[in-house]
């Protein structure tokens, strides 16, 4: 009986000592960094690889150091032209400072969700609808600066911001579609138009170039039978002279 009492002290022991070994040496992997408090009190800051942590008297929180990502939720947004469009966004960010990150703020979910629809609300708000929607990158831009700027005491640098989708109500989607039919259309026709026009200036092009290579051979036919005839003329006239000229030789000679 002593026997079996021995080995459950034996084994609960060895258990204490294994759960007090894996509560005292704590391992951080690369990219995370650990606030140790002591007594609740901000004591030190535990960095990649083994560290000592004292069960019962000090804590460790541990901050992941990646890059982390925040999905703002569709909220409605009232342009300078007051239309009401849907537009959502995401944000990228990384921490910098895992104590202020801990101690500076709450919930920085939460608290960076809210900054960003605040402000995009204010950045979408002072753009027309065209402007809104063909202005992404200078969005992305300015929220980038305003919650790069709110976030500094909050431990973080905002990467990049995002705007995933702005949606026009239904009626004004319709709208817009019909216009850029209409546009479409307005230069398919111009298209046609310039087409048929170069079409005809070709074949007036063509035609005259027609006419004036058919002038050209015409005057050149008329020449040539013009230098026909006054050769003949010119041969005429000297079988006729050289007769004559040998005739009045002939009665000299005789």
């Amino acid at each position: 009986m002593e026997f079996i009492v021995s080995i459950v002290r034996s084994v609960i022991l060895f258990g204490l000592l294994i759960f007090i070994a894996f509560r005292i040496f704590r391992i951080l992997r690369p990219f995370e960094k650990g606030l140790v408090e002591r007594f609740g009190k901000y004591n030190r800051e535990a960095t990649a690889g083994l560290n000592i942590v004292i069960p019962g008297i000090e804590k460790l929180i541990i901050v992941d150091m990646r890059e982390q990502v925040i999905d703002v939720p569709p909220q409605e947004v009232i342009t300078k032209d007051n239309v009401t469009i849907t537009v959502d966004a995401v944000i990228y960010y990384e921490p910098t400072d895992p104590k202020k990150l801990v101690y500076n703020v709450g919930d920085f979910i939460t608290a960076a969700t809210k900054l960003a629809q605040t402000n995009l609300r204010n950045v979408v708000g002072d753009l027309e609808l065209d402007a809104a929607l063909t202005s992404r990158e200078t969005i992305n831009t300015s929220l980038k600066l305003i919650l790069d700027e709110a976030t500094d005491k909050w431990g973080t640098r905002v990467v990049r911001v995002e705007i995933q989708r702005i949606d026009p109500p239904q009626d004004v989607q319709d709208a817009m579609n019909k216009v850029m039919k209409a546009e479409r259309d307005r230069r398919a026709a111009v298209t046609e138009a310039e087409g048929e026009k170069r079409a005809a200036i070709l074949t007036a092009e063509g035609e005259r170039e027609s006419q004036i290579l058919s002038a050209q051979g015409e005057a050149e036919a008329l020449k040539q039978v013009a230098d026909a005839e006054y050769k003949n003329i010119f041969a005429s006239r000297f079988i006729c002279n050289f007769g004559q000229y040998w005739s009045n030789f002939r009665i000299v000679q005789g």
